[in-house]
């Protein structure tokens, strides 16, 4: 999720507002555009995805490690990271300021959906199909992080987020565990953001 460029400001409700729409109506679009590549590709969106207690207790388990790694760059100081926290929760904590649990949740739900049945149902899949299974991942997590370019620091964090939840495809066989786990941390990460900087509502 890219921080709006520009500077930091408290925009009003009904703008942020605006913006969540924007943005949950950007990661359900991810969906269409997973559909339309994956037929083109001949790697089927949810293939391999499966309702399943097993996939959602994997997915539910592996959060843990990512929420470490966000605690870490939350309290860290070194520079790259604490320049792009500072970057993020200048631009994005007053956007989401004034978003309700229930915004939050659906954009996270929406987030993790979109971009795991995108670059891991059908990218990964896809690259997987001409190579072996570990070239498939980290293609998968470098487009994953060139998707988030906002800083290089923040692509990169991405990318390894992108061959973590790819390796978690791989563990599992169910894209319900990276959409589990992806879905949560965003959930988390979002509640964070919106408490880091509260007069920003006002």
């Amino acid at each position: 999720m890219r921080p709006p460029s520009g500077p930091a400001h408290s925009p009003p409700v009904g703008r942020t507002s605006a913006w969540l729409r924007l943005a949950v109506v950007g990661e359900a679009g991810l969906v269409m555009v997973a559909g339309a590549l994956g037929w083109w590709m001949d790697a089927p969106p949810f293939a391999r995805f499966r309702w399943e207690l097993g996939g959602l207790a994997w997915g539910i388990g592996a959060t843990a490690p990512l929420l470490l790694a966000l605690r870490w760059c939350l309290r860290t100081r070194w520079g790259p990271v604490t320049r792009l926290v500072a970057l993020v929760e200048e631009n994005l904590g007053p956007v989401f300021a004034g978003a309700t649990p229930v915004e939050l949740a659906l954009l996270a739900l929406l987030a993790g959906i979109g971009e795991e049945v995108l670059f891991r149902g059908v990218v990964q899949e896809a690259v997987a199909g001409s190579f072996p299974p570990w070239v498939a991942v980290l293609a998968a997590g470098a487009l994953f992080g060139l998707a988030h370019w906002v800083t290089a620091t923040y692509a990169a964090l991405a990318a390894v987020v992108g061959v973590y939840l790819g390796l978690l495809y791989l563990a599992s066989g169910n894209l319900l565990a990276p959409i589990v786990t992806h879905a949560l941390y965003d959930l988390v990460a979002l509640s964070v953001l919106t408490r880091v900087k509260p007069a920003a509502a006002g």
